[in-house]
């Protein structure tokens, strides 16, 4: 007889997969501006699209069939753009041009972004605390931009942050105007088509980087770091986000980036890649503050649930 998963079992799942998938993330950054002393910009997020996407097709051979319509093609054509295309792109083009723990930072924004998106198109409402949150959370990102401008290299670390806080948006977007395709197909099957429709987005746009690499001169550590943003930072991570997201709601979700600058920062300052200062400790806090108040205003199910 099959057993039945309780919600409390489920839930344990989700918060565990969630939270490895950020940790990896946050492993991610300073590995993946390694990566980028050899690679450029459009090689990686190339690399990363196309591997993820033979991973996963060849993974699918090994599980059950599961057929998408036709009309959800479409649309998960589109949740990839926003998934994939504008968050990987926009991420990795960012962290080219700014520190690691500048960018693992900016990533704890998404709960907030999410939270205002969910507003904009599930009428979740606002509440006084959702507001107080939003504007706690944007002073931290606007301190750490202006953190980020205040060095030697400061217009291009302000665009690199601006261009990771962009990313963000992306990702809140796909989370919540495409929460019934997430739900709907394995994590396999979902992963697989927004992938492949990523990678056929960015071939045209990369083929001239991919053919002007120097491809003898690159080391073996820099293969290494980036097989573990292809296979670590992308197809696991992705596994695991799409399985916790079946089980958990988008906000909770999107909490769990407050993992990566901790783990982007003690690997940062262990390899001696970045210095934290007191600013970017201000950012943080604000930021955290930003989103721990806003998760604890009530979902618009609440509200109707409350006598």
């Amino acid at each position: 007889m099959k057993k039945i998963e309780t919600y409390n079992e489920r839930s344990y799942k989700g918060h565990l997969t969630v939270l490895l998938a950020n940790i990896i993330w946050g492993l991610n950054a300073p590995i993946a501006k390694n990566a980028l002393n050899h690679f450029s910009a459009f090689s990686v997020t190339t690399f990363r699209m196309v591997g993820a996407a033979l991973a996963f097709w060849g993974l699918s051979f090994f599980l059950p069939k599961e057929k998408t319509a036709k009309e959800d093609r479409i649309r998960i054509f589109f949740a990839s753009l926003f998934a994939i295309v504008f968050n990987q792109g926009l991420f990795i083009f960012g962290l080219s041009k700014t520190s690691p723990i500048d960018a693992s930072i900016i990533t704890t924004t998404a709960p907030i972004i999410t939270m205002i998106v969910s507003a904009i198109f599930l009428k979740e409402p606002i509440t006084n605390k959702k507001i107080l949150g939003v504007i706690v959370g944007a002073i931290g990102a606007i301190t750490l931009i202006l953190s980020g401008q205040a060095n030697t290299e400061s217009i291009s670390s302000g665009v690199g942050n601006i261009l990771i806080l962009t990313a963000q948006f992306s990702f809140a977007m796909y989370l919540t105007l495409f929460r019934d395709l997430i739900t709907k197909y394995s994590p396999v099957t979902i992963s697989k088509w927004l992938f492949l429709y990523a990678s056929l987005c960015f071939l045209p746009l990369s083929y001239n980087d991919l053919l002007t690499t120097h491809y003898n001169n690159i080391t073996t550590n820099a293969w290494l770091q980036l097989g573990f943003v292809v296979f670590g930072a992308t197809f696991l991570s992705y596994l695991l986000i799409m399985t916790a997201q079946k089980m958990l709601r988008p906000t909770l979700v999107s909490m769990y980036n407050n993992v990566q600058p901790i783990v982007a920062t003690l690997l940062a300052l262990a390899l001696g890649m970045d210095k934290m200062g007191w600013d970017k400790g201000v950012a943080i806090m604000l930021v955290f503050i930003g989103v721990y108040i806003v998760t604890q205003s009530k979902s618009k199910s609440d509200l109707k649930n409350t006598p």
